[in-house]
C-alpha cells in the first residue's frame, strides 16, 4: 500500500493509493455536533497538528438498522455516533496535488438517500473509485445528520435551535470542498451534487438556498424533487417529540444532555405512532433563516438561474415500497392516498380512477405521483432559466424476485459501477449490465465536464415543456418525446 500526503486548511491528511485510486477517508468537514452544537448550524473543524490519518470512514449517523447492518454494526465493521460530519475523497492517483502543470479535474459531489433517515457516504455502494477512474474526475461523498438530529423544527425554540440542520451540514460539507479541494487536484469553479432520494431531495432544496449560492455549478437529480414538511405538522412531530423525552419547554436545555439514543429511540416510537410506515416525518421544513420558500417556487422564480440540471427517475420506483407480496388493504382509499402523495392536484377523484384498487396500482401510483411528476414539475420550471435534461431508468431482471420492475434506487450501482455489490440480492453482473453502467457513467461525466451529458453517440436534446424529451437507459438506449403524455396531462402537469 502507498500513502499519499496533502494539506488541508485544517491540516494535513495522509491517504491511501490502490489500483490506480488516491482516497482519503473519515475528513471531519465541522466540529461533532455534540453537546452545546447539538441541534446547533455546524461549525468548521479545528486545526491540528501533525498529520491526520485518512484511512478509516467516518461513522454514520444514529440511524435504523436491518438486519445485515445491525449484524455489521454489533460486529464493530460499522460505526454509529453523534459525531458523523465527516467525507471522503477520491481521486486519480496519477493527479499530483498542487502541480501547475496539470488542469484542475472537475468534482463531483454526492449527497446519499435514505429518507432523511438512513444511509452515509461511506457505503460501499458509493464507492468512488470507479467513477473517478473512468472520469478522470473528483468524487467526495458526505454524511449528514440525519432523522431527528438533522430535520426537527426546533428555531421556533430560539438561541443557538436551528431548523434544516442537515441541510446546512451538506452546505457547510460544500464550503469545505470549494475552500480544499483544489489541495487534492480538483476543481472548486466546477462542482456538479448529484444525489438520489432524499439527496435528490436535498439537492432540490440547495438549489433554492441562498446560503448555497456559488458551492456548485451543475445539479443532477435522481428519483426526487421538492419536497417539504408543512410547518404546522413540523411543529406537531417537535411537540411529540419533546414529550416521549418527558422535556417541558422551561426545560429545553435538556435537549442537549439527553443521550442520543433516546432521542432516535423518540423519533422512531414517533414513526409508529404515525401509523404510516411511508410518512417522512423528518425532512426539510419551511423556516425563514434556511428555506424560506418551497425548493420548487425558488425554481420558478429563477434562484437556480444558470445551474444547469440533469434529473430523472425509474420507471417502477414504487415497487421498492409496495411488493406484489404485500396484502392490499381494502380499506386504502385510492383518492386519499394520491392526495397524500400529490395534495396540489385538484381533480383527484379522476387522476387517482386511473390506478386499479391493488397493490400494483398503489405502487404505480406511488412512481408516478411522488417520484415522476415531482420531477416533470421541477425539470420544467427550472428549464425556463437553465438547460435541463430528462433521463429515465427502465431496465430489468425479467427472472428476478425484485429486479423484474425497475425499483427506487437500483441505478445507483450503475451510476457507481459498483454491480458487484447487487450479488447480496444474488445478480451476477454480465456483460450487457456493464456496459449500461458506462452509458450512465458516460452521460454524468460528460455532464459533470461540460454541462451537457452525452450518451452513446445518442443525440439528447434538452428538455423543454414543448417536446419534454427524455433518455431511456436499458439494455438499448432511446430518446422519447413526452413519455406517458397522458398520464402527464391526468397528473395535471
Amino acid at each position: 500500500m502507498t500513502t499519499i500526503e496533502v494539506n488541508t486548511k485544517d491540516g494535513a491528511i495522509r491517504g491511501q493509493q490502490l489500483n490506480g485510486i488516491s482516497v482519503w477517508k473519515g475528513i471531519p468537514y465541522a466540529k461533532p455536533p455534540v453537546d452545546e452544537l447539538r441541534f446547533a448550524a455546524p461549525v468548521p473543524p479545528e486545526r491540528w497538528e501533525g498529520v491526520k490519518e485518512a484511512f478509516h470512514f467516518g461513522p454514520e449517523n444514529i440511524q435504523p438498522r436491518q438486519n445485515g447492518a445491525a449484524a455489521e454494526l454489533a460486529a464493530g465493521t460499522r460505526l454509529e455516533s453523534e459525531d458523523c460530519l465527516y467525507l471522503n475523497v477520491w481521486a486519480p492517483e496519477a493527479v499530483v496535488a498542487g502541480d501547475a502543470a496539470d488542469a484542475p479535474l472537475p468534482v463531483m459531489v454526492w449527497i446519499h438517500g435514505g429518507s432523511f433517515l438512513t444511509g452515509a457516504g461511506s457505503w460501499p455502494l458509493y464507492d468512488g473509485s470507479e467513477l473517478a477512474k473512468r472520469g478522470n474526475i473528483i468524487v467526495v461523498t458526505i454524511n449528514y445528520r440525519l432523522g431527528p438530529f438533522g430535520f426537527l423544527h426546533l428555531a421556533p425554540l430560539g438561541g443557538s435551535f436551528v431548523s434544516n440542520a442537515g441541510l446546512l451540514d451538506q452546505i457547510a460539507a460544500l464550503e469545505w470542498v470549494k475552500n480544499n479541494i483544489a489541495a487534492f487536484g480538483g476543481d472548486p469553479a466546477s462542482v456538479t451534487i448529484f444525489g438520489e432520494s432524499a439527496g435528490s431531495m436535498s439537492i432540490a432544496a440547495l438549489l433554492g438556498m441562498t446560503k448555497a449560492k456559488g458551492l456548485y455549478s451543475r445539479a443532477i437529480m435522481q428519483s426526487g424533487a421538492s419536497q417539504i414538511i408543512p410547518q404546522q405538522q413540523a411543529d406537531g412531530i417537535r411537540a411529540g417529540l419533546l414529550q416521549l423525552l418527558g422535556i417541558s419547554p422551561s426545560e429545553l436545555d435538556k435537549l442537549r444532555t439527553v443521550p442520543a439514543e433516546q432521542i432516535f429511540a423518540a423519533g422512531e416510537k414517533l414513526k409508529e405512532q404515525a401509523g404510516n410506515r411511508l410518512a417522512l416525518l423528518f425532512q426539510p421544513v419551511l423556516d425563514e433563516a434556511t428555506l424560506p420558500q418551497s425548493p420548487l417556487e425558488a425554481i420558478h422564480k429563477g434562484a437556480a438561474a444558470d445551474i444547469p440540471l440533469l434529473i430523472g427517475t425509474n420507471l417502477d420506483e414504487g415497487h421498492l415500497f409496495i411488493r406484489p407480496d404485500m396484502p392490499f388493504d381494502d380499506n386504502i382509499d385510492m383518492s386519499e392516498a394520491l392526495t397524500f402523495m400529490a395534495p396540489d392536484i385538484k381533480n383527484v377523484a379522476a387522476a387517482a380512477a386511473a390506478y386499479p384498487p391493488t397493490t400494483d396500482g398503489q405502487a404505480q401510483m406511488m412512481t408516478e405521483a411522488f417520484f415522476w411528476r415531482s420531477s416533470v414539475q421541477f425539470a420544467t420550471a427550472q428549464s425556463e432559466h437553465a438547460p435541463v435534461w430528462m433521463y429515465r431508468f427502465d431496465w430489468v431482471l425479467p427472472e428476478h424476485p425484485l429486479l423484474h420492475k425497475s425499483i427506487h434506487g437500483i441505478e445507483i450501482f450503475f451510476v457507481f459501477n459498483t454491480l458487484e455489490h447487487m450479488q447480496s440480492m444474488g445478480v451476477t453482473p454480465d456483460e450487457s449490465m456493464r456496459k449500461l453502467a458506462w452509458r450512465m457513467q458516460d452521460a454524468w461525466i460528460a455532464f459533470a465536464k461540460q454541462g451537457t451529458p452525452e450518451a452513446e453517440n445518442v443525440a439528447w436534446p434538452a428538455y423543454s415543456k414543448q417536446e419534454r424529451s427524455t433518455f431511456i437507459f436499458n439494455h438499448a438506449t432511446q430518446v422519447m418525446a413526452d413519455p406517458d403524455a397522458q398520464k402527464r396531462e391526468l397528473l395535471e402537469l
